[in-house]
């Protein structure tokens, strides 16, 4: 650890900000590790929502008023300027009264909060008590401002509230999540007592009935005063592209780039198909690989044993020579979802690492077997050196960055956008040598190429590529399909994805893209005194900030 830095005026407004932050939002504060709201849930009411972007606009107008002390304060204050404009920008246009889809929105986070909550004690499970008892509330105050929105004429597409009708009714089954989540609570030591079993199990009843409610709402109140367009439009895309890249991108060129890229990376997975079947197309070998009994795993301990042996393989390979990681970091959980929603997803560690960072693979219903080859490069985005090394690094260096930078910052471009980069360098590394993990590497990135043309094709009505007719749901589905090797079924979900979560799929790529070219503009200036490791953690101590802030801080470096 570097020597402790004394707070200056923007670090310690950027510490209030943060304090403020785990007030408002319980549910960032048990992702972040900040005690004390282990028993509330997020209020997502209009009067809340406007409270919130109030604060902002408040913290924005003393921050401007701040000057730099040094380098770090600089990087401080570019972050938080950029996200705090960002934010009232999106709320200005009205896009938090219709934040409704199939992945990322309130009607999936009012649950998710409940896989990050604490279960080793009777405490914890005294607190998950009453937070379910809470669930029904900040379910009402989102119907609330879903309601703000549709009286305004502006609500999500029907295709996405469709979706989240079948997510709650999933939930609402006889055996859904929190009747299961509370049969089978224990604490560390053994079983609860019997009237905290009691309590918790009438809590989960409430918290089901409160998602009913919601369903009931979906589908009788929302749906009806929804729209059949799917797309956003361009003045609203280009807004929220700006907000998970944290910069502005000309998004016509990038649908250009993004056509050039995924031709490039499908003449590149041809060539290595050829390495493992000479003369055969990519969907004949892919179709040899997924029966090949040694690429195969059975059952989802076996997938959860070999995600964490591949994890701990890389990071005894890479700490000390390509990486400097501190010994909490090398402790990264590998999990299999209580959902089956088919998605592999990263989650930080707490501030004090008690809960180490998890890498949690969401298994589909009814899905038992799995392909290694297809899969090596996802341990490496989600864990080290992708999302784990990344997120962890900032949580760990406190002596460093203040709590806002440390905690609460995070761009999707910067943080998807290095997961890619690191794929990438795994395999520059020799970690994906075997032809087939090659191959599975660049599926991973064909599909997200594939993305940035879909993403930006729908929502900027841009011409299908044939030429003939606007991008649209059936067109999208069968271009997917075409370009990565998943079930349907998956390859549906991602496609309902991009059309509810406009501008981040395409984060991935594009963000890759920038760190590739923020690496390039360094070593060129570093000239003989580049050193790759050394660009490396430069990079990863400045936290989860925006790429325009990357960009101007990696230049002075």
């Amino acid at each position: 650890m570097n020597q402790k830095r004394q707070a200056t005026k923007i670090d310690n407004l950027s510490n209030d900000f943060t304090v403020y932050l785990a007030e408002f939002s319980p549910s960032f504060a048990t992702s972040a590790g900040i005690p004390g709201h282990e028993s509330k849930m997020d209020d997502h009411s209009p009067e809340a929502t406007e409270g919130y972007f109030q604060k902002l606009a408040v913290v924005r107008k003393e921050l401007e008023a701040l000057t730099p002390k040094d380098e770090v304060d600089e990087v401080s204050k570019d972050a938080l300027d950029s996200s705090l404009k960002m934010e009232l920008e999106l709320h200005q246009a009205g896009l938090t009264t219709r934040d409704l889809n199939n992945l990322a929105s309130p009607a999936q986070g009012v649950r998710d909060i409940f896989d990050l909550s604490a279960t080793a004690t009777e405490t914890d499970w005294e607190n998950i008590t009453a937070r379910l008892n809470r669930v029904t509330q900040a379910l009402e105050g989102y119907m609330e401002t879903l309601r703000l929105g549709a009286s305004k004429n502006d609500t999500a597409a029907k295709r996405q509230i469709e979706a989240v009708i079948a997510q709650a009714k999933q939930i609402t089954a006889k055996n859904g999540f929190f009747t299961e989540f509370a049969s089978n609570a224990k604490t560390e030591s053994g079983e609860l007592s019997d009237s905290l079993k009691k309590e918790l199990m009438q809590a989960s009843d409430k918290a089901t009935a409160g998602y009913a409610k919601f369903e009931s709402f979906l589908s009788e109140e929302l749906l009806p005063q929804a729209k059949d367009i799917d797309a956003i439009g361009e003045e609203r895309y280009q807004l929220l592209s700006q907000r998970f890249l944290g910069t502005k991108v000309d998004l016509h060129e990038t649908y250009e780039w993004g056509i050039e890229e995924l031709a490039r990376v499908v003449a590149e997975q041809q060539s290595v198909a050829n390495e493992i079947l000479p003369g055969a197309s990519v969907q004949e070998v892919v179709a040899h690989l997924d029966t090949d009994p040694a690429k195969k795993l059975m059952g989802t301990e076996a997938l959860r044993e070999w995600m964490q042996q591949v994890s701990d393989d890389a990071i005894q390979a890479l700490a000390g020579k390509h990486f400097d990681i501190a010994e909490p970091l090398k402790t990264l959980e590998c999990m299999i979802a209580p959902t089956q929603h088919g998605v592999i997803y990263y989650t930080g560690p707490s501030d004090d690492f008690s809960r180490p960072g998890r890498m949690w693979w969401s298994v589909p219903e009814g899905v038992t077997e799995f392909n290694t080859w297809r899969e090596k490069t996802t341990v490496y985005h989600e864990g080290v050196p992708g999302h784990h090394l990344q997120v962890a690094q900032q949580v760990y260096i406190k002596d460093m960055l203040n709590d806002w930078r440390r905690l609460a910052s995070w761009t999707s471009g910067h943080g998807e956008g290095w997961a890619l980069y690191a794929e990438r360098l795994m395999a520059d590394l020799g970690f994906l040598d075997d032809p087939a993990d090659r191959l599975g590497m660049l599926d991973g990135q064909r599909m997200r190429a594939a993305r940035v043309v879909l993403d930006i094709g729908v929502h900027l009505g841009k011409n299908k590529l044939t030429g003939s007719g606007k991008w649209d749901y059936d067109y999208a589905l069968e271009f997917m399909m075409q370009n990565v090797n998943m079930p349907k079924p998956s390859v549906e979900f991602e496609v309902m994805r991009y059309f509810g979560w406009p501008g981040q799929a395409p984060s991935y790529k594009i963000g890759q893209r920038i760190w590739e070219q923020v690496l390039d503009q360094y070593a060129t200036r570093k000239g003989s005194d580049f050193d790759i490791k050394t660009f490396h953690m430069t990079a990863l101590n400045l936290g989860g900030i925006g790429l325009s802030t990357l960009q101007n801080a990696m230049a002075r470096a």
